[in-house]
């Protein structure tokens, strides 16, 4: 992954052990971290801070991370990540009406939040990345243009944010609800099947055949595998 000066990560946790593991492990990425241990110091450290991305558990004493995320979005343009214990979908429907971009579940690996972080940062502030390159991918937000192996590829709007999507979150299984309230937009009213004929339109852009690029995940959703 590409490091980044001047990134800044403000996370949130009662729990000092995990606090202090994602704080090392995020400076050792070269971001800029500081650390929160309830809602109350975690607002008066993003108005000091103003963090791009904010790893926020939802389960804290008092003020609990709903109430942190709906506060902060009032003020910031800050990424939210949500941490829950509980994979339930009343948790991340809640999350994400209060406005936050993404969640993960507990336990998770310490790759799979850093995919996340990188994920966000791509997607809510293109301009620290200008032209990115994953794997045989180079995407120019500002040209809305994807290159496969050097080569530009012909996508309508709809077909680059749901390439883009995919490519951002390389490795991380993607269902189709993801999909539809990341490109779509939450507002979506239509038939999830349409995910299946876009997908399988980028297949043939992508002379993928095989399934190899973007692989099905039965009952899943997608992943994008570059290795």
């Amino acid at each position: 992954m590409q490091q980044l000066k001047g990134i800044k990560i403000l996370l949130v946790d009662d729990e000092p052990n995990i606090l202090q593991f994602l704080e090392i492990g995020l400076q050792n990425e070269g971001f800029e971290v500081q650390g929160a241990q309830d809602g109350m110091t975690a607002i008066n450290l993003i108005r000091q801070f103003h963090p791009h991305v904010v790893v926020l558990d939802v389960m804290m004493p008092g003020m609990d991370g709903f109430e942190v995320c709906r506060m902060l979005k009032k003020t910031e343009h800050a990424a939210v990540i949500m941490l829950t214990a509980k994979d339930e979908v009343d948790d991340r429907v809640k999350g994400l009406m209060t406005g936050a971009d993404d969640y993960i579940v507990k336990p998770f690996s310490f790759e799979e939040l850093l995919a996340r972080i990188y994920a966000r940062i791509r997607n809510q502030f293109p301009h620290l990345f200008g032209e990115v390159a994953i794997g045989p991918f180079h995407i120019d937000d500002r040209r809305k243009e994807i290159r496969y192996e050097n080569q530009v590829l012909e996508l309508s709007p709809t077909e680059y944010e749901l390439l883009k999507y995919l490519i951002l979150n390389h490795g991380l299984v993607i269902n189709k609800t993801m999909i539809l309230d990341n490109v779509w937009g939450y507002d979506f009213g239509g038939e999830q099947n349409i995910v299946e004929v876009y997908i399988r339109s980028l297949r043939y852009k992508l002379n993928d055949k095989d399934h190899r690029l973007i692989r099905t995940l039965r009952g899943s959703g997608y992943r994008v595998d570059l290795s």
